[in-house]
């Protein structure tokens, strides 16, 4: 059976279950407030309280799970707040599906986008439950120690005597696991609409091919060029609305993963060698993979939005355009001329997301990972 939107279903129930999506109930932006807000208190705590450089491993350990769930976090309002520009977003790629039901770019690029979905929320789901698995003690506690915690949090009450150190922990991992799919959508969500829009300029390449001369006429019909720069303008509508959606939610993503995989970094390389090291290797290595593809997402989709709008210019160019009336002439030469200009998503209007930025975020992370190794 063909899709019959890019948006895959556990996207939307993501978003639906955050949210996010049009007409959401209001008590689940409220759930997640409360919730995210209470855990990030008591992270914080832990970390204000531990803030050593005796203590530079399990603060590490605790930053390194503290700095995603702050990043989700804003993501979330940044998303509530701009729920408008989403909503429109949503309204275009409808339009488009019922425009171009049958199109094998929109159906081709739907499906990808389906499976880039299910990978995305599956490493994820698989890192939590790696880095779960080798954070849980299931030993009993001794007198002179109280076993760890899934997430650090300095907690308001004791929680090392079972039964509440397991009933704490099911609720961590609860959370955790929400957390960690929330994440997965948020990168599901950004494939979906690259991929969208991609298949959109396929589909405007796919028109352009259409310009040839036949039995000697050379006229371009004036519905199909009101069709070409109808469509070009919506695909450069588009992409202004994902930058102004995604432009700050990347700056702060940029900054944070640097942070969170020179930290996970950190954490591996001291481990190596240790009697921990194959244990903190299960917890952190899958982690590190998930982080490190979150900042690919971003990353990926600027560089590919970037080569793909250009493409547009190209198809024109090596059209039959200079067979043409100069009227329809010039028309198709101004579409080469705004193709030139590369659509594009900023990190805060800062910089362009690419992979060059990709590399430089990992070059950046083994840096500082050398310098906290010199530390400790």
């Amino acid at each position: 059976m063909y899709p019959t939107s890019t948006v895959s279903r556990p996207v939307e129930i993501g978003l639906r279950l955050t949210g996010i999506w049009p007409d959401s109930s209001i008590f689940f932006r409220l759930l997640w407030t409360l919730v995210m807000g209470t855990g990030l208190i008591f992270q914080y705590h832990y970390l204000l309280i531990h803030f050593s450089t005796k203590e530079l491993p399990n603060l590490i350990d605790g930053l390194s799970t503290t700095l995603p769930y702050n990043l989700l976090f804003i993501k979330l309002v940044v998303l509530w707040v701009n729920n408008r520009i989403f909503i429109d977003i949503l309204t275009a790629m409808s339009n488009d599906w019922h425009e171009y039901p049958n199109m094998y770019a929109m159906i081709d690029k739907a499906v990808l986008a389906h499976r880039c979905s299910k990978l995305t929320i599956g490493v994820y789901s698989t890192a939590v439950m790696l880095y779960s698995t080798a954070s849980i003690n299931f030993r009993k506690q001794t007198d002179d120690d109280c076993r760890e915690m899934l997430i650090k949090m300095e907690l308001p009450f004791e929680f090392c005597e079972s039964p509440i150190y397991e009933i704490v922990t099911c609720v961590q991992f609860v959370h955790l696991m929400a957390v960690a799919s929330a994440i997965g959508m948020l990168d599901a969500l950004m494939v979906t609409l690259m991929l969208h829009i991609g298949g959109q300029i396929d589909i405007m390449q796919q028109e352009v091919e259409k310009i040839c001369p036949k039995d000697n006429e050379y006229d371009l019909p004036t519905a199909f060029v009101r069709s070409l720069i109808n469509k070009h303008n919506k695909i450069i509508a588009f992409s202004d609305s994902i930058e102004s959606l995604f432009s700050h939610i990347a700056l702060m993503q940029f900054f944070s993963n640097t942070l969170i995989i020179c930290c996970i970094g950190f954490l591996i390389v001291t481990s190596l060698g240790t009697g921990e090291g194959i244990r903190m290797l299960v917890k952190t290595l899958f982690f590190y993979i998930a982080i490190t593809l979150e900042a690919f997402i971003f990353c990926f989709a600027g560089e590919y939005l970037s080569n793909k709008s250009q493409t547009i210019g190209n198809a024109v160019y090596e059209s039959v355009w200079y067979t043409l009336k100069p009227r329809d002439c010039r028309i198709l030469l101004f579409v080469i001329m705004r193709s030139q200009r590369r659509l594009t998503i900023t990190a805060g209007k800062f910089l362009d997301l690419s992979l060059e930025g990709f590399t430089n975020s990992l070059k950046a992370s083994a840096s500082y990972i050398s310098v906290l190794y010199a530390m400790y």
